[in-house]
């Protein structure tokens, strides 16, 4: 973790976007500092706009106006709303990455994948690419809080759409990246060093040997379930669902982690998240609950007509997957705890998700191997 992070290359990813789907996908090499104060920021977010797009580069400053939508662990998003020559207002959605972000985010990956997942109706449409960041399509919905995801009629809609999500193409290799991704994570994580006395202390009471003994018993396991590999959203937490009642219409956004991966994967972190920001695991869905987004998953249209046995796959497969979402995202916070600039106890965090891994573990294995051996396939 020594290295020199890659600082982001918005002309060569514009370039690679553009040469895997035949789009014309404006760069500019500008950047934004993410930790301005929004009225300190708002010029040089007003001067990359002017940049990107041609037809806005002789406007008045007057007719542009910032405001902040959500700040998240990774990114943060800006609404631009601009009045044209011709009188017609337009809003785009502006992302800046977090500082450090590319320790844990394929940049050119993500980029790769969203023209095709906009193109299925997935997310927003990507209209530029900068120096740290991305400028979208602005879409008018609210963010679902994680109270929202149990309610049973958008759990079918997030299941219904998840259905679809998983049936789109991307080109290129369907390697699922799950244990690929943890290893890299395990790796990094392992090797780090804090110059916080406190934060070194905690560190050091991790067991790495034992945190691998973990991955690779659980690896093994979740390979004997054959889930089918998709192209999964990965981190299909509240905050990236978005809903507009008037129009009744529902939107995944934030495909930053989206990779092929593993099917009960995408579903048991999204279970996961259920437990909101305060990591309540007590929230997790039950069993009624869980039948429920999986009858509408498996068959969208006809959701009554799935069979006892499929359901009970898919609870095994979700809840087995389950446990990997705890490992990865631990993982995931011990690097976030060297790299990031934002004020939240990551290291804490890890022992969050470790430790409710280590507690459901035993529950879990056991399910799964009940099943395996029912079927056969132990």
């Amino acid at each position: 973790m020594g290295a020199v992070p890659k600082i982001f290359n918005a002309m060569e990813d514009a370039k690679l976007s553009n040469s895997t789907t035949g789009d014309n996908v404006p760069y500019s090499s500008l950047t934004v500092e993410a930790s301005l104060s929004l009225p300190e920021m708002t010029p040089c977010v007003i001067n990359l706009c002017k940049d990107l797009f041609k037809n806005w580069a002789t406007l008045d400053d007057s007719r542009f106006s910032v405001q902040t939508v959500s700040g998240g662990i990774t990114n943060l998003l800006l609404k631009v709303s601009v009045t044209e020559e011709n009188g017609n207002n337009v809003s785009v959605t502006v992302r800046l990455y977090g500082p450090n972000t590319e320790y844990v985010i394929d940049r050119q990956r993500e980029l790769k994948a969203i023209k095709y997942l906009s193109a299925a109706g997935f997310g927003a449409k990507l209209l530029g690419v900068f120096g740290n960041g991305m400028v979208q399509s602005f879409i008018n919905a609210r963010t679902l809080t994680p109270s929202d995801m149990r309610k049973p009629k958008l759990a079918a809609e997030i299941a219904k759409q998840l259905h679809k999500f998983h049936q789109t193409e991307i080109p290129g290799s369907k390697e699922p990246q799950l244990w690929i991704d943890i290893f890299k994570f395990f790796e990094k994580a392992s090797t780090l060093h804090f110059e916080d006395i406190d934060k070194q202390r905690m560190y050091e009471t991790v067991s790495f040997e034992e945190v691998k003994k973990e991955l690779l018993e659980l690896k093994e396991l979740t390979g004997l379930l054959k889930s089918p590999v998709v192209f999964a959203h990965n981190d299909l937490l509240s905050g990236n669902i978005m809903v507009n009642e008037e129009e009744e219409k529902l939107y995944f956004i934030d495909f930053e982690y989206g990779s092929y991966n593993y099917r009960g994967f995408d579903i048991g972190n999204h279970f996961n998240e259920y437990a909101g920001f305060e990591c309540d695991y007590s929230l997790y869905p039950n069993k009624d609950e869980q039948d429920h987004f999986f009858r509408h998953y498996l068959q969208p249209h006809k959701p009554h007509e799935v069979s006892e046995n499929d359901l009970e796959a898919l609870y095994v497969e979700a809840n087995t997957f389950m446990l990997a979402g705890h490992l990865y995202w631990a993982l995931w916070a011990l690097i976030q705890a060297k790299m990031s600039p934002i004020d939240f106890d990551y290291i804490s965090y890890f022992f969050l998700r470790y430790n409710e891994y280590k507690k459901q573990k035993e529950t879990c294995f056991s399910l799964a191997q009940s099943f395996l051996s029912r079927s056969g396939t132990s």
